[in-house]
């Protein structure tokens, strides 16, 4: 069954992640920029001045942690989720349904891993060609039957095809450089609060205090940034699985299936958690604050949006 306008979405859901994505430099930069305007009595120099002079460094030094996160992270979320690549004679059911789907949308097949845990759960990853994957559980496995399977398969794929998975990983190592700056500023006060108290201390300590009040509303925005590109996309990649595989109802069935046990007991990394198809991690469906802030839109309502078309 086609999927009216599933083209045009994707074009239109990728020129906005394109923009989200451009505001997180903006936020450190207007981060850098407050701090700098609160404290200018400090420093008795224009912010503006400063601000001139430190956006070198602050450039600089964002791209170097995006080097480093651009390069390794395969290595980093393969550490983070366990994974372990699964050799084609291992599971050549699992190759199969890969494979059969690859050729039908003429793309490279990605490699294939495997996270050794008996819930239901499965997630893509990689930035190219050369690092796409897709990662399924052992329990995902052995509990779905082929065309849940394949359902599921088909929902990373379109992942990849739609180049979310680069996205949501440039939008995880930003949110990482302000979850890092936060957790500075908050040590920087436990530092400041065990030494010797002075009129200098007492100056450091309110530098400090802003320092956290920025840093904090700045982690909170990126987080919602991160959230517009994330939960979206779970969507997207429902309909792009559905029409791929002609199966709708396959995908909702493996959806109430991983609905009752997707938590991976080896993922504790909240970052790492949105890559995956439903949420690994154990969460209150009914506090009404863990659902604005959850990376996933409510499993429900994907299943209800699926059986639409089955």
């Amino acid at each position: 069954m086609q999927y009216v306008g599933l083209d045009k979405q994707i074009r239109k859901n990728n020129f906005n992640s394109i923009l989200l994505l451009i505001s997180f430099p903006a936020l450190l930069l207007g981060m850098v920029y407050l701090f700098l305007y609160f404290t200018k009595g400090e420093y008795g120099e224009d912010q503006n001045t400063l601000f001139a002079r430190y956006i070198p460094f602050v450039l600089i030094a964002v791209a170097i942690w995006f080097f480093i996160a651009w390069t390794g992270h395969s290595a980093f979320i393969k550490m983070a989720t366990h994974s372990k690549p699964l050799e084609r004679m291992e599971n050549k059911r699992v190759y199969n349904l890969l494979e059969n789907l690859c050729i039908s949308q003429g793309m490279k097949m990605p490699k294939l891993n495997i996270i050794d845990d008996d819930s239901l759960n499965a997630f893509a990853s990689g930035i190219s060609e050369r690092s796409y994957s897709i990662s399924l559980s052992k329990g995902i496995i052995e509990k779905l039957n082929d065309e849940e399977l394949e359902g599921v398969i088909a929902h990373e794929l379109s992942h990849i095809k739609n180049r979310d998975v680069r996205l949501l990983i440039i939008s995880i190592i930003f949110v990482g450089i302000f979850a890092f700056l936060a957790e500075l500023a908050f040590r920087s006060l436990r530092f400041a609060g065990s030494g010797k108290k002075s009129k200098d201390s007492k100056g450091s300590g309110a530098i400090i205090l802003i320092a956290i009040a920025i840093t904090a509303v700045a982690y909170l925005l990126s987080i919602l940034l991160r959230f517009g590109i994330s939960r979206k996309r779970e969507y997207l990649a429902d309909a792009g699985a559905a029409d791929m595989t002609k199966r709708p109802h396959a995908l909702a069935n493996a959806l109430r299936k991983i609905s009752e046990d997707p938590y991976i007991e080896a993922v504790e990394s909240r970052d790492v958690a949105q890559l995956f198809i439903g949420n690994p991690k154990p969460s209150s469906h009914k506090a009404s604050w863990d659902n604005m802030f959850a990376t996933h839109p409510p499993i429900e309502k994907r299943i209800a949006l699926l059986d639409q078309f089955a």
